[in-house]
């Protein structure tokens, strides 16, 4: 990444800001970018450069991210700008990387893929920590039960909550409903659909309820296991009380 030119796109949100500090420390100087003129201060303080655009069009963005390599997209929700990026990348010739953990992300760029091998790019959302670890751990799973039909995976955090941007994110896919994978098909289900108790070793047994998580989508093309589904460490009335309180304040 040394020898390239890339930029951090929404790099004065939670997340693009701990991303922006782990480029400065391995030596790499993105180009800093976003929305909103904080992205400026953030830049001069670390001597890196900087842009300040919308995304109210790919041609707009387009000339923008011309010249650069590769676009790290930190700008959530992804629903909303997810789609003029990889757009504006595909046409600049950029690779797209993002952080998101929407389903709907996935499954656009997935749409994209015939375009992105046409001009040579790598269209990879989800590079945080959904779902690549989980994605990661599926196949090596199959690989392991080579013959299994189902697939059923947890996740607990302890003494963590998430950003505000990512609070927002999960308020507004609400009204998604839930999501599991039936028989290789996305099927919507109620909000926390099944609850299950799950020893996670360390943590000791947990109460877990099912959530929309992006390896609902992407274990399905890591792995081709036709019945999916992901489980978090809460109740769900924790979960609606703790995200709905972090969206708003």
């Amino acid at each position: 990444m040394k020898n390239k030119k890339w930029m951090i796109y929404g790099a004065n949100g939670y997340t693009g800001r701990l991303i922006v500090d782990e480029a400065i420390r391995r030596g790499l100087k993105p180009v800093l970018a976003g929305r909103s003129t904080d992205v400026v201060a953030i830049a001069s303080k670390n001597g890196l450069e900087s842009k300040i655009f919308k995304l109210s069009s790919v041609g707009q963005v387009k000339s923008q991210i011309a010249g650069f390599d590769v676009i790290a997209n930190c700008a959530g929700p992804f629903s909303a700008t997810a789609k003029t990026m990889i757009q504006a990348c595909l046409q600049s010739n950029a690779h797209y990387i993002d952080i998101t953990g929407e389903i709907s992300v996935y499954d656009y760029a997935n749409s994209q893929d015939d375009a992105a091998l046409a001009s040579g790019v790598v269209l990879c959302p989800g590079v945080g920590s959904d779902v690549i670890p989980t994605d990661c751990l599926a196949a090596y799973l199959k690989e392991k039960c080579p013959d299994a039909t189902h697939l059923t995976m947890g996740w607990v955090t302890k003494g963590s909550r998430p950003s505000k941007g990512t609070a927002k994110t999960a308020v507004e896919g609400l009204a998604f409903g839930g999501k599991i994978r039936e028989d290789g098909v996305l099927k919507t289900v109620p909000l926390a659909h099944k609850e299950r108790e799950i020893d996670f070793g360390f943590f000791g047994p947990i109460n877990t309820m099912t959530i929309p998580w992006g390896d609902v989508y992407t274990a399905y093309h890591s792995t081709g296991i036709p019945n999916i589904e992901f489980y978090f460490a809460r109740s769900r009335k924790a979960f609606k009380k703790n995200y709905v309180y972090n969206a708003i304040f």
